[in-house]
């Protein structure tokens, strides 16, 4: 009778149960999706944690070529220092009479490394 309405006819239990394996995949899948979606913090952490460590082995490296460049730039004041201090045409070294640096010349060789730093610094930004 009910072929004769054009309603179709009940499906079978072999149907049925093939009909639920196949939304149960589909679910899964749709889970799947939906997790990986979701699974947007712990990408983003881990975006964060990449960020920070590239962040620290930067400053690592500037700190290390600004220590360098000190270091640099330290010897050459030394240099001059030692240079302007040297006796010339026979008068007594002043390191000499005072037995240290004078405390002037120790004072610009520390102001001139601050500058260089400084700068160097201003560059990097």
């Amino acid at each position: 009778m009910s072929d004769k309405n054009g309603t179709p006819e009940k499906p079978s239990v072999e149907e049925l149960r093939a009909e639920i394996k196949l939304t149960r995949a589909e679910l899964g899948e749709t889970v799947q999706a939906l997790t990986a979606k979701a699974d947007v913090k712990a990408r983003a952490r881990e975006q964060v944690e990449q960020t920070k460590q590239r962040a620290k082995d930067q400053v690592e490296h500037t700190r290390q070529m600004v220590m360098h460049q000190a270091a640099e730039a330290a010897e050459k004041v030394r240099s001059r220092v030692r240079a302007a201090t040297e006796p010339q045409d026979g008068t007594p070294d002043v390191r000499e009479q005072t037995g240290s640096v004078p405390v002037s010349l120790i004072v610009a060789g520390v102001v001139a490394i601050a500058g260089i730093i400084l700068i160097v610094r201003g560059r990097r930004r």
